[in-house]
């Protein structure tokens, strides 16, 4: 996918010609029940020549990005997040990462660590970079915006708060600690992706259910400040952060465990669907 990406906009020319020239979202069980009526035929099109289609159960969807450069993270992105846990809005952006190792596919399990009582879920808009860039100013900033997706960004909270001197790194980054997809949408098919809503359940119960107009740095902040410091290329991940719900901020608190599936879902981009184990 990364070097797919490096092609820039020549490359997502040439996929789009594989494809309807619009997505349909009135899908049941599969089948389209809305704009029957295709356009011209063309056999260029792979999805238009009903040719190698495969049923969803015969495949394993994997990660959209599975092995990006960076995988950056933002904390305290969201006003109702700041104000379950009393912390005070964030002046500039909260910048940490994971390890790209954690990612895993949409539907694969989360692997429970022997070493932690306190897992949690955090449903998380994830932005796609697909333009490199430095030093990138705010008004051009989704310019290097390829599309986005859906993570879940697990965290481990005894190793976030109370171990390894407080440092999150280790908390947020074992392995399968980063689900993610289940596709890359591109924001060409996405309305606007500051007024989507976000939620996640654990075994069918509604834990985190926001709006991404909660952000408190929106995506053109956020690439222009994290471009300061670093460059960004195609395949660069954003993860922005979490509504509020999350266990750990209960009372009292709520973890995960083994058995327990978590659904990560946010509007116009899909839903993942996770077993612990």
């Amino acid at each position: 996918m990364r070097a797919f990406l490096d092609t820039g906009p020549s490359g997502l020319a040439a996929a789009q010609r594989w494809v309807p020239p619009r997505p349909c979202h009135h899908h049941h069980h599969g089948h389209c029940h809305r704009h029957r009526r295709r356009t011209t035929p063309n056999p260029g099109r792979a999805l238009e020549s009903g040719r190698h289609r495969l049923g969803r159960e015969t495949v394993r969807l994997l990660a959209p990005v599975g092995d990006p450069e960076k995988l950056i993270c933002v904390g305290l992105n969201y006003r109702d997040h700041c104000r379950e846990q009393d912390a005070r809005v964030p002046r500039e952006p909260l910048i940490f990462s994971k390890f790209p190792s954690a990612i895993v596919g949409p539907f694969d399990d989360i692997v429970h660590p022997q070493d932690s009582s306190e897992v949690d879920w955090e449903v998380e808009l994830a932005a796609v970079i697909g333009k490199k860039g430095r030093h990138i100013e705010e008004s051009v900033a989704m310019d290097h915006v390829v599309g986005f997706t859906v993570a879940n960004y697990v965290s481990a909270r005894d190793w976030q708060m109370k171990r390894n001197g407080r440092q999150w790194l280790l908390g947020k980054t074992f392995d399968t600690f980063c689900p993610l997809g289940p596709a890359l949408v591109t924001k060409e098919a996405v309305a606007d992706v500051h007024n989507l809503g976000i939620r996640c359940s654990v075994n069918g119960r509604l834990m985190q259910d926001s709006n991404t107009s909660q952000l408190i740095f929106r995506l053109p902040q956020l690439v222009a400040w994290v471009s300061r410091f670093v460059t960004l290329v195609p395949g660069d991940i954003l993860l922005t952060g979490t509504p509020p719900g999350v266990g750990v901020f209960r009372k009292p608190p709520v973890f995960l465990k083994r058995g327990d599936e978590v659904r990560c879902e946010i509007e116009e981009l899909g839903a993942i669907c996770n077993k612990v184990v």
